[in-house]
């Protein structure tokens, strides 16, 4: 199928290489010029374990194109997925002004030679999909080829003729176009494996030929009947992918749901680890108790500095943006971005009741990004806690294995020095704060690390070590909820 992703963000990027990848002729559009010449030469702009290798077999297949050009991928595709960024606003609701713009340019764009269905990809608010289809009709009214002069006299009714008047020919604009939703469940780090083995495919419409076309684009994934990568190899058993067809403001709400009580999950799990340490109760060993009932789960406890990256915070206060837009309080999801936002004081904490002065100390933080196997640093708990560090006068080290290039370029004004490797991080620091669960830092050579440091003092702010080995190393180890 012939298909069109505007933006190649981290949605837009990874949704077009790897329906590419499955045979299918894809265009991804987006108005960096700089960004498209980058990846015209293979090279990503994002770090994503497997992705550049599929854009690269992409390129050379020559199935996998990327453009300035929308008003030509769109006139060329059969499908077309908006896939531009929505940051949060300051009253928590997300910035449409990207999907607007494009919707409006998507109905510019059209010509008649086909069916065509548009996606939200995008994390859009409940109703989206209604005000998209409105968007591309107003981009209608200002497209040459079904533009019709509009009456100088009233109808007959006293309204006034429309500036898109089409004739019986056109058969009127869902002939031209159908919306539907396809919300994302990409997970930063693994981002190409839940794109060919996703958990389910929903698809949002109201029309049963946005449906069926959609199905027909994503069978080789429902079916599993591609050929796996090796740089994601197919899970074991997998042979199927299970679809959730609904109408549009469901699918919608799917995509918020989902993210919420992840969120609320992992802030559960810390406001449990903050009792057991009042209780001296271990939460590694209370979550594999109460985590082994299948009603509730083992994945999404783990306890620590709370979550952070592009999704979570942005979604839930978009969720309570909605909930307030129809009188409702959603006193839950409040709790969960307020337990979220007090975790990220409990390293420093930590630091403050072991250390008791932080003001001319250096803390060491393993970890930049807000997980691994990613640059991304959008709502990074490591910035909030390096710049509250500083504050108190304290001299931050910093290593991250992929995103400190990232860091320099984003946060020039974070005042943090930037260490080449572990060893070098540990060098004179009063204590070491693990940030970001890299694999890297659970194989670091503890006896090596302590040997360089002023203090042995090792805050697990992620509980991904073994305190045991490190106390052996002759540090005092400090996890969250133990």
């Amino acid at each position: 199928m012939e298909v069109c992703v505007i933006g190649t963000g981290y949605v837009g990027l990874v949704t077009g290489t790897c329906l590419a990848y499955l045979g299918h002729s894809v265009v991804c559009v987006d108005i960096d010029e700089g960004k498209i010449e980058m990846l015209r030469e293979g090279c990503s702009p994002i770090y994503e374990p497997g992705l550049e290798g599929l854009i690269a077999s992409g390129l050379q297949r020559r199935n996998l194109r990327f453009s300035t050009d929308l008003t030509g991928a769109v006139g060329e595709s059969e499908i077309v997925f908006i896939a531009v960024g929505t940051p949060p606003l300051a009253s928590g609701g997300p910035d449409l002004s990207a999907v607007e713009t494009v919707a409006r340019e998507i109905g510019r764009a059209l010509e008649g030679s086909r069916r065509r269905v548009i996606v939200n990809k995008s994390t859009v608010p409940i109703g989206s999909g209604n005000w998209v289809e409105m968007l591309i009709k107003k981009g209608l009214n200002e497209n040459p080829a079904f533009v019709r002069e509009a009456s100088e006299s009233p109808q007959a009714d006293g309204r006034a003729v429309a500036p898109w008047s089409p004739r019986p020919a056109d058969g009127g604009p869902d002939n031209l176009f159908l919306v539907a939703s396809n919300p994302e469940f990409l997970r930063e780090g693994s981002a190409v494996r839940d794109s060919l083995y996703p958990d389910r495919i929903v698809i949002g419409a109201a029309n049963q030929f946005a449906t069926e076309r959609l199905r027909a684009l994503y069978e080789p994934i429902i079916e599993q009947t591609f050929t796996a990568p090796s740089a994601a190899p197919r899970p074991a058993g997998l042979t199927a992918v299970p679809v959730v067809t609904t109408d549009l403001a469901s699918a919608e709400m799917i995509k918020y749901a989902a993210n919420a009580f992840l969120a609320t999950k992992i802030s559960f799990a810390n406001e449990i680890a903050n009792i057991c340490e009042r209780v001296g109760a271990d939460i590694k060993e209370v979550v594999r108790g109460f985590g082994l009932d299948d009603r509730i789960g083992p994945r999404f406890l783990n306890a620590g500095v709370g979550w952070g990256g592009s999704c979570f915070g942005k979604d839930v206060a978009a969720l309570i943006d909605i909930a307030q837009e129809y009188s409702y309080e959603p006193s839950l999801l409040r709790s969960t971005v307020e337990v979220n936002r007090r975790q990220r004081q409990v390293a420093v904490q930590k630091l403050q009741e072991t250390l008791k002065i932080i003001k001319g100390r250096t803390i060491g933080l393993l970890g930049l990004a807000f997980k691994p196997d990613t640059d991304d640093l959008r709502d990074a708990p490591a910035l909030e806690i390096a710049q509250q560090l500083i504050t108190m006068g304290a001299r931050v080290r910093v290593f991250d294995p992929v995103a400190m290039p990232a860091c320099r370029k984003q946060h020039p004004q974070l005042k943090v020095e930037y260490a080449e490797d572990p060893i070098a991080l540990a060098r004179e620091c009063d204590a070491l704060v693990v940030v970001t669960e890299w694999e890297q830092f659970r194989q670091v050579d503890l006896q090596r690390l302590g040997e360089v440091m002023n203090n042995r003092l090792m805050i697990d702010g992620r509980n991904m070590l073994d305190g045991e080995a490190v106390e052996a190393a002759g540090f005092k180890y400090r996890g969250i909820g133990r």
